[in-house]
């Protein structure tokens, strides 16, 4: 069972907003057994829209469209599929009252704009979108189900969890599909790929491997799928077990889904620990992916970002020799900082970041690209130098990620 996703707007076009959505839908028809076929972003005009839809029903059973659907006259989504379908477009009784008592709930006006959204295309099957106002619609034509969802994220998750996924779920007969990542740290893409040359060669048929490189790691994912759902997941548990025995030194466990922070997040609530950070070259973007998460302040102290030498030593106690001796970018200095934002706001845990950023050295004797880490817990200081190379948002990046990996490599070895 293959997919289409289409995203609908100049907006995505012309990088004014970055689409989430895909990647989202993606995720969720991979877990019921619908496999992705292609995912494309297209202007919000009727020949491009037509065109789409054409090409994609020859090549998948299912395609989803997200966007273009609203109250305001350059949202043409809703008509053009109508004249795809060869159909027109009639007032739903049903979405017009919903729209009216969630604008009586909020007290917003209600206009003709809004009572327009109520015209939907007489072969469609309308879902009801329970936080907003543009309804889904779902076709079936010619053994292909064509769905639209408008595209604010969560109306169309919303729609996509209570009413498309069932529907498919339900329409079609679906395989099994199995997924495990194997993390592996300390080696590039290539290197990894060379040691397991062999064993991937001689995968079954019925798995697959990707690489999935990041900043400082490399994710080995294996792929099952098939109807037997017991013969998939014993597949893919021998092939794991023969990786264990090919690459023992850089397996670091399994990526379960889910972001690192929301893992530290779990295991500081699970501990009652607190963390605090203190930043110089990543200017608090640390601490803004630590509270990303919901419920981070039941764990978050706060952060302090020190950019410059003077607040290093004024908000976390550097000493001013230590900087004259070693450079602001130094193993000491990190130490320092880690401590001091550790004292200051009585947090278990502290994460402190010195180092080049680039272009420029500013005043210190490390290339561009180094970076020292300290992750302070209750009884040591735990200090690492990196060199991330260039360029600038590269250094930054790789040393917020490394950061979290230090941390909870730290949280799980006080366990």
């Amino acid at each position: 069972m293959r997919a289409e996703i289409i995203t609908i707007g100049d907006e995505i076009l012309i990088g004014q907003i970055v689409d989430t959505n895909s990647q989202w839908i993606g995720t969720e028809l991979n877990k019921i057994g619908v496999s992705v076929h292609q995912i494309s972003s297209i202007q919000d005009d009727k020949e491009h829209i037509l065109n789409a839809l054409k090409e994609a029903q020859d090549r998948v059973d299912i395609v989803i469209l997200t966007g273009g659907l609203g109250p305001t006259k350059d949202d043409i989504t809703k008509h053009t599929i109508a004249s795809y379908f060869d159909d027109h477009l009639e007032l739903n009784n049903d979405v017009v009252d919903h729209i009216q008592q969630l604008f009586k709930k909020y007290k917003i006006p209600f206009g003709e704009s809004n009572r327009l959204q109520g015209m939907l295309p007489t072969k469609a099957t309308m879902l009801k979108n329970l936080y907003g106002t543009a309804p889904g619609m779902w076709f079936y034509e010619n053994n292909i189900v064509f769905v639209s969802l408008p595209g604010v994220p969560n109306e169309m998750k919303g729609l996509m969890k209570y009413e498309v996924l069932p529907k498919i779920q339900k329409q079609f007969k679906l395989p099994y599909i199995v997924h495990k990542t194997i993390m592996t740290y300390g080696q590039g893409e290539s290197v990894v790929a060379e040691r397991i040359e062999e064993f991937e060669n001689n995968l079954p048929s019925f798995i697959k491997l990707a690489y999935l490189p990041n900043y400082g790691r490399v994710r080995l994912r294996l792929t099952a799928k098939g109807d037997d759902k017991a013969l998939l997941e014993n597949g893919i548990n021998e092939q794991i077990e023969k990786l264990y025995n090919l690459i023992p030194d850089i397996i670091s466990g399994f990526d379960e889904g889910g972001k690192l922070e929301d893992k530290i997040g779990t295991l500081l609530k699970n501990k009652n620990k607190t963390i605090a950070t203190a930043e110089s070259l990543t200017g608090g973007k640390i601490a803004a992916t630590i509270v990303s998460v919901a419920g981070s302040s039941a764990y978050f102290k706060g952060s302090i970002v020190a950019y410059s030498a003077e607040t290093k030593q004024d908000l976390l106690n550097v000493a001013k020799s230590t900087i004259e001796t070693n450079t602001v970018v130094s193993k000491e200095v990190a130490k320092e900082m880690a401590i001091g934002v550790q004292q200051k706001l009585q947090s278990d845990y502290a994460i402190a970041v010195t180092g080049n950023a680039g272009p420029t050295k500013d005043h210190n004797d490390k290339s561009v690209g180094i970076v020292f880490i300290a992750i302070a817990s209750e009884n040591s200081v735990l200090v690492e130098e990196f060199n991330f190379g260039k360029p600038r948002g590269r250094v930054i990046d790789k040393t917020v990620n490394k950061a979290l990996e230090m941390l909870e490599k730290e949280i799980l070895k006080n366990s």
